[in-house]
């Protein structure tokens, strides 16, 4: 009994010992939880521009494109540019006379854009040769939609051109006159669905297009206000219906079939709309970026823009990024609207941004023109003052 109770004395600090152990890692974990956050880092910065601007500002608002390893983007000023999506490294650069503020369109190797000096591209995206040019002989604002072998897009005059993406042979056109002095500088990238074209028109009207010939299915003028009635966003198909967004107006739900109106806001936005489960997230034209309930219209959360007017949003990790014409990158959850970071690039962006989710990757081209890869995730700072 002596032997036991000379053994049980001798173990009985180490099991305390590890007993203590077992607790203060507990508490580490417990901490390190706790203290999770969701951490921006830039990973690079290049300058956009060839050599620095002079001249007056123009609106950055390409959507960054990813091919393989490449990062594709372009400026108002100069042009397109490719770099190493991993380190920035410039790989081709393409001059562009007055530069290019419309999205691009991207299938395998090809890249697909209207430019500023009225003409209509087909790139090599690899190397940044020109296949071919397609005169449209005014600027291109509205980013194309390849769809069958065929590129639809609109020009700054409001006329959608249907042309063959493998020879830029134009197939037929469909042109409306403007019936307004004011207008807001964009246009409206077409949805499809089933054969059907929808596209909107700076005159406040929506039309469905059969897209072999151009011919109208149905239009219908939503928008008819005095000053602005632009359709300038890009309408949004999800099963049988259209959700898109009238600027100084409303936003909309409508049956694609028919054109009928299932449910209308009292106000309307900038930038396309962003459909996702049970909400539509869209930036509204009187500063807040808003949720609606996908099904009825009804607000679910507004957050309100302190600098500026928002980009349109893109979907990462359970938030909404998104930007500020003058001022932050912002990362919203989703289904609250709480702010859950933001990262200042100086003067704002109006792009929208680009979401890596595999990679944990944001990238944008700032209203400066610089090109930004951005690094977001979830983590835990290296803290270490709980084991003190």
């Amino acid at each position: 009994m002596k032997i036991k109770n000379k053994s049980l004395k001798y173990f009985s600090p180490l099991a305390f010992g590890f007993l203590l152990g077992c607790s203060s890692l507990q508490s580490m974990l417990e901490t390190s939880s706790a203290r999770r956050e969701f951490q921006l880092r830039k990973v690079w910065v290049r300058q956009g521009l060839e050599k620095d601007n002079l001249a007056f500002r123009k609106i950055n608002r390409m959507k960054p494109l990813i091919s393989d390893d490449l990062l594709i983007t372009a400026n108002a000023i100069d042009g397109v540019v490719a770099y190493q999506k991993d380190s920035g490294q410039e790989v081709w650069r393409l001059p562009v006379l007055n530069g290019v503020e419309a999205s691009a369109a991207l299938i395998k190797d090809r890249l697909f854009f209207g430019a500023s000096d009225g003409q209509f591209y087909a790139v090599n995206s690899k190397t940044g040769n020109i296949l071919w040019t397609f005169p449209t002989r005014v600027e291109t604002l509205a980013e194309p939609l390849l769809e069958e072998g065929v590129l639809y897009f609109q020009t700054g005059n409001g006329t959608l051109y249907a042309v063959d993406a493998a020879t830029g042979k134009q197939l037929w056109l469909y042109s409306r006159q403007e019936t307004s002095s004011l207008s807001i500088r964009g246009g409206s990238k077409p949805a499809f669905r089933n054969g059907t074209l929808y596209v909107g028109f700076s005159d406040g009207v929506i039309v469905a297009l059969i897209a072999k010939n151009g011919a109208v299915k149905w239009e219908k003028q939503l928008s008819k206000n005095k000053k602005f009635r632009d359709l300038d966003t890009d309408p949004v198909i999800v099963g049988d219906d259209l959700y898109l967004v009238g600027f100084d107006d409303a936003a909309y739900c409508l049956r694609a079939a028919t054109g009928d109106t299932v449910w209308k806001t009292e106000k309307g936005g900038y930038g396309a709309p962003l459909v996702t489960g049970d909400s539509v997230y869209f930036a509204s034209s009187n500063g807040e970026f808003v949720s609606l309930n996908r099904s009825s219209g009804q607000r679910q959360w507004a957050f309100t823009i302190k600098n500026g007017v928002a980009t349109a949003g893109s979907l990462y990790k359970g938030m909404i990024v998104f930007g500020e014409s003058q001022g932050r990158l912002l990362f919203v959850d989703a289904k609250s609207g709480k702010l859950i970071s933001s990262f200042e690039p100086g003067r704002g962006l109006f792009s929208q941004p680009l979401a890596d989710e595999k990679n944990s990757m944001v990238y944008f081209i700032s209203s400066e023109a610089n090109v930004y890869a951005i690094e977001a995730k979830w983590g835990v700072p290296p803290r270490f003052d709980h084991l003190q």
